[in-house]
């Protein structure tokens, strides 16, 4: 029997449902759109430790700035151990058979209970305590922190693992799309919702509202993991069988040439990215005037920006480009942002220093693509696979992005500090040269990344040259974050 044509209604509706053709036989729209509610748990995470915590604790709990900039900076250091939870994700061997879902529970358990005891402690380091030691706000406060980043990182890692192994070849660049569109959503809602509760602060208003950010954090996993994993029943020989060791996948995987470069890469390039996340803002407002509404909208220009990136990585992926090549693409667009931000000062000029926003926002969300593509390409090969491969990008950009945004603000303070004292000349003495110095460090990094990236551009050309599909069978939905 022939099989009939698809009505074009049924094609119209396709085209214009977002993500309606990242659905596939395995898995389905529902449980699809069911998975991706962990980035939402995520995204809720992460304004709370990144946004609303930090301003809490600065303005409301009077937190000395240098103790809240540390605790923030904790979760960094859980970002290197990514590459390990996501080999150790691959190997683990229960006796339903599940390798991930173990993995997502147990880091939402950890998510729930850093930011289940968070206020408690953040109370206690504000002063406002009765008794204990003096030390215990501090210690209190560091493990919340650390549990939360914990849980985030853990959970994050192998749900992204999970959507790469139930999504089909075809489907998963707009699987992995759909979750860091759902990401996304799952901040700003977050910071709107948890903005609005917080209108009238009180110390028991702030401990219901992160608390209930826990609970929620937790019944979003638990709905996003329901039948989400195959059962495929082990024996106990099968469960007592030596496991892989970590040291030595860990070794094969960079010694398979282009790994360890490709990684140096990730992390050259997220840091000459990211060094002006913490300085676009104060340098639109101390050095071209702009009032805070006015620097609110660099954040707009960013992310609009970073959308840019993500349509333009899919249209030239599914022309059959390198993924190195659209690395390289976005070192060229970094390389033309950041002067655009340096002139913008000496010829006053608001038009060019929102352009540069806009460019930066381009070629950070192009490279986070074009990496990641690359990184899932690693995760195909015989040593490696998808947890470990993205376990791997997700510890060298996570780490990678906390150093760079402790180093610009670091590097600012320090060089504005020599300028304004006349050590570095009567020309360089004014506010705008500690942020100077940091958009000419970023481009003296990126041509770096550069530099480094030109053997793998040579080398995928040189294997595109060969094969007749090129890099057409690595899509935009292999981007996961």
């Amino acid at each position: 029997m022939t099989q009939r044509a698809p009505h074009p209604l049924t094609k119209l509706t396709r085209r214009m449902l977002p993500f309606a053709d990242a659905a596939s036989r395995d898995l389905p729209i529902g449980q699809l759109l069911r998975l991706s509610l962990f980035q939402v748990s995520v995204g809720l995470a992460s304004v709370m430790l990144l946004g609303t915590l930090n301003r809490v604790m600065i303005v409301e709990l009077s937190v000395p700035a240098m103790i809240v900039a540390i605790m923030i900076a904790l979760p960094v250091l859980i970002a290197p151990f990514r590459a390990f939870i996501g080999f150790r994700s691959d190997t683990y061997r229960s006796a339903i058979g599940w390798k991930r879902v173990p993995f997502i529970w147990f880091g939402s358990l950890w998510q729930m209970g850093g930011l289940a005891v968070m206020p408690f402690a953040l109370l206690v380091l504000s002063g406002d305590q009765t008794v204990g030691p003096s030390w215990a706000g501090e210690v209190l406060a560091a493990l919340a922190f650390l549990m939360t980043g914990l849980g985030l990182h853990m959970t994050q890692t192998a749900g992204l693992a999970l959507a790469s192994d139930r999504a089909s070849e075809e489907t998963r660049p707009r699987v992995v799309a759909l979750l860091y569109v759902m990401y996304l959503l799952g901040m700003g809602l977050s910071a709107l919702l948890i903005g609005w509760l917080l209108r009238d602060f009180t110390n028991l208003t702030l401990i219901r509202v992160v608390q209930g950010a826990a609970l929620a954090g937790l019944l979003l996993n638990l709905v996003a993991l329901w039948k989400q994993e195959h059962m495929s029943p082990m024996t106990k020989v099968q469960r007592s069988a030596p496991r892989p060791s970590f040291a030595k996948t860990w070794s094969a995987f960079m010694a398979e040439g282009t790994s360890a470069r490709l990684i140096f890469v990730v992390f050259l390039g997220t840091m000459a990215f990211n060094m002006q996340d913490v300085l676009l803002e104060p340098y639109g407002g101390e050095i071209l005037g702009l009032a805070v509404g006015q620097t609110t909208w660099l954040t707009a220009a960013w992310a609009f920006g970073a959308l840019i990136g993500l349509a333009y990585a899919a249209r030239r992926l599914n022309a059959g480009i390198s993924s190195y090549r659209l690395m390289s693409n976005s070192i060229f667009v970094g390389l033309l942002a950041f002067p655009a931000v340096i002139v913008s000062a000496p010829i006053g000029s608001t038009l060019l220093f929102f352009a540069g926003a806009f460019l930066i926002g381009l070629g950070s969300g192009l490279f986070a693509v074009s990496t990641l593509i690359a990184a899932m390409m690693l995760g195909e090969t015989e040593h490696t696979s998808h947890g470990l491969a993205l376990g791997a990008w997700g510890a060298s950009q996570a780490t990678s992005a906390g150093l760079a945004i402790a180093l610009g603000g670091t590097l600012r303070d320090w060089i504005n500090t020599l300028a304004m004292r006349g050590d570095l000349g009567e020309t360089l003495a004014t506010p705008a040269t500690g942020y100077s110095f940091v958009y000419h460090l970023e481009i003296a990094v990126l041509i770096v990344t550069l530099a480094i990236l030109v053997p793998l551009v040579r080398m995928a050309q040189r294997t595109q040259s060969k094969s007749d599909h090129g890099n057409s069978g690595i899509k935009l939905a292999d981007f996961p974050m």
